[in-house]
Formats: C-alpha cells, structure tokens, sequence
C-alpha cells in the first residue's frame, strides 16, 4: 500500500466505506485513539454555512506572522487534493501525504472510514509530525457529527448559518444551527461571526457555559471610507483597508476572525498596520477571484442562497460589464434557483454545465430550470472546458464572464485559465 501513488490512494480511500457521507464520531475517534492524535494549543475550529475557507485563510496568516508553525485543514479543493492540508502556509506534498495515508491505514484495522475521515485523519498525523504548534481547522459539514469535531478546540468560531445540506443537517436554520452548536465546548470561548445569534446557538452555549462572543455583542466593525474599524472586547483597530470588492460579507468574515485572534493574543493585534495588510490582502483562490484577461472572468465557489447573495453583492462594488455570461455548474443536492434571482438581472446570457462530480446536475436540467425560471440566452455544454470557451465566443471583448456554482467548476476554470 505504502508504494502506492497518491491518485491510487485517494481512489483506495473512496471504496472503504458504502456510503460517501456516514455522520458520526465513533469510527474516526477509534482509529485517532490508536494513532495517539494529541493536538497543540491552540486550536481554532471554524464552521458555518459560508465564509470558512476565507475565515480560515485569515486565522493561519495571522498565526503565522506571530511566528506559530500552523497546521491548516480545509475542504474541498479545487484542483489538488494536496491544498487540504497545509504546513507553515505551504501545501503538503505528495510524500508527505503518502506517508500520513499509511499511518492512518495501519492504525485503521477493519473500520470502515469515509473518504473525508480518512483524510481528516491524516491531517492530525500531517500536523504532530510537522511539529506544528497551531492548527486551524475548517469543518467540513455541520459540525456535531462532522469529522473535525473529534478535536476539542480552544476556539470555536461559526461565521454564518443558513441553509444548505439539509439532506443531512435538517431543513430549518434552527435544526442546522443546531448541529454547528456541535463544536462549542465547555468552558472555551466561541464566537458567531453573524445576526442575529439562532436560538439553539444560544442555548448550547448557555448549556456548556461557553463564552458565546458575537456580531455586535462582543466584537463588530464600523464600515466607514475611506478604511473601516473593528473594535473587541479590549482592541481597537481603525483605518483598516477594504478588501478588494469588499461587502458585508468579507467585513463579517474578517471581524469573527479578529475576535478569536483577541482572544487567543491580544498582542496579535497589536500593529494595526500589518493587521490592516492581512485582512486587506488574504484571499484563497475561487473568492471573488477576479482575472484580467480579453474578458474579465469573476471565478466564485458560490453554491447557496446565502453565497449567491454574497455574490450577487460583490458583483455591485465593481462598474457595470458591458456584457455578461454567466457560466454556472451546481451539484444535484443543491437548489440552483437562487442564482438566476440573484444574478438574472446582470446576465446577458447563461451557459450550463456538468461538472466531474457523482453527484453533478446534468445540464441540460440546470437549462430546464432556468428557462423555467425566465432566463433567457441560455446555453448548454457538454463540459466545462466548453463552457468556458464558448463564454469566450459569446461575450464580447472586455465583457464580464462570471463562474459560479462548485468547486467543481471553478476549479477547472483556474486551470483553463492558466493561473493554477
């Protein structure tokens, strides 16, 4: 197994368990009791519904510049496998991961784990070999039941809860926010980056006897121009740089961050310049990401209601497109009938498409839906490579190409666009 190439593991992790998604804590807490997982301090773990990987990027490059050896676990990836965990802001490489595979596989026996299980795993294996001295982790689902909350974190930061995954969190934001309370523990402080607070969030906190920071009440943030401020408990931190295309969102983002970095060292904060520089200048890619070329492409992992809002938003900071396309590929488990709500009024014209994933929507179903929703100038490829040049047919010179919908499809984007 040990020679086995990383493709061929991650192929092997795929057929250990029936099912691509199995909740729960007592499989993976076996396996990370025989492999002797022992995190450090401190642990940051983030959930929510959107804003995790941006809230997470922010969280390792302030850890980083206070001079800790951070460990960083987020989901999906967009290209390679290899971008889910990173050691002192650099991907782990394909030994390193290999070598992670066949201790998690010894220790494993005959229980059945989960791709992501397995994966989650290997990132605590990554990290104590590493000598990682910090770990952010970014939940993949939910978060009672989800993988990542094996760990006990000494902060638990929640950026938003709406609804998505209701198939398997519930379909009321009470019975989700529910499950984010998950990873709030007895004792330690947490933080809601959003408002209002939901009710069950609330009430495990009050329950655990957590510190229950939020939005407004504990921490917030003034958008005033030409920078804007945040102030915390005790910090204060003015004149701080916008992100570029900054909204509410990126504001919410950065603020929940700023919270449980107080927390943790006030001192982190301490040059309101360099502070300033992080926030202003930290984005992982398929954010907002914004690519200058005959067209201007707007590449965005957007996949809900709440994240399309967002969208919908940032695309309001930037001029009017003289021309618009919208490329959109979505997962079957999603509702994709907010995008056209959001972005109909922008678009000149749409392009459907599938994405590489068991679990895409065909397109031709997403240009059913979006005729049946009032769309116009829709489109259907039969890939996203496709999809993107046909964009590039259809829009006229200096026009805008938006592509939204997965990872899946801005993913491939990042790659056909040669910047990845």
């Amino acid at each position: 197994m040990a020679e086995r190439t990383l493709a061929e593991w991650l192929r092997w992790q795929e057929s250990l368990h029936a099912r691509s998604i199995d909740l729960g804590l007592e499989r993976v807490g076996t396996v990370a009791h025989r492999l002797g997982v022992t995190p450090p301090h401190p642990v940051f773990t983030v959930g929510g519904t959107n804003g995790k990987g941006s809230t997470v990027a922010l969280l390792e490059a302030f850890l980083r510049r206070a001079g800790r050896r951070v460990g960083t676990y987020t989901s999906p990836h967009l290209l390679a496998y290899n971008e889910r965990m990173r050691v002192d802001g650099r991907m782990a490489t394909d030994a390193e991961l290999l070598s992670a595979f066949a201790r998690v596989e010894a220790a494993r026996e005959d229980v059945p784990l989960t791709f992501f299980e397995f994966g989650t795993l290997a990132a605590f294996d990554l990290f104590r070999t590493a000598g990682c001295d910090a770990w952010v982790l970014e939940v993949g689902m939910g978060g009672r039941l989800d993988a990542v909350n094996l760990i006990d974190a000494d902060f638990a930061l929640v950026t938003t809860v709406a609804l998505d995954h209701q198939e398997f969190l519930g379909a009321t934001i009470e019975a989700i926010a529910a499950e984010k309370a998950g990873i709030l523990r007895a004792g330690r402080p947490a933080f809601y980056g959003d408002w209002p607070v939901p009710a069950p969030l609330r009430t495990a906190a009050a329950t655990l006897g957590t510190d229950l920071a939020s939005l407004g009440a504990g921490f917030d943030y003034t958008p005033s121009r030409p920078g804007w401020s945040w102030r915390g408990r005790q910090a204060v931190l003015e004149g701080l740089r916008y992100p570029p295309a900054a909204t509410a969102a990126q504001l919410r983002n950065a603020s929940v961050a700023l919270a449980a970095l107080e927390r943790f060292d006030a001192g982190v904060l301490a040059d309101a310049a360099a502070a300033g520089d992080i926030v202003a200048g930290v984005r992982p890619p398929g954010r907002f990401q914004v690519v200058q070329r005959e067209h201007e492409w707007i590449l965005d992992v957007a996949h809900n209601a709440q994240a399309a809002a967002t969208l919908r938003a940032q695309l309001g900071t930037l001029s009017p497109a003289c021309d618009c396309t919208i490329v959109l590929g979505i997962l079957g488990d999603k509702s994709l009938d907010a995008f056209p709500a959001e972005l109909g009024g922008l678009a000149c014209r749409w392009i459907a498409c599938p994405v590489d994933d068991p679990r895409a929507r065909a397109a031709a179903s997403i240009a059913m839906r979006l005729g049946e929703l009032g769309m116009t100038g829709v489109h259907v490829a039969d890939s996203v490579a496709a999809a993107f040049g046909l964009a590039q047919q259809l829009t006229m010179p200096s026009g805008r190409i938006v592509v939204c919908g997965s990872f899946r499809v801005v993913g491939p984007a990042l790659r056909w666009l040669g910047i990845y």
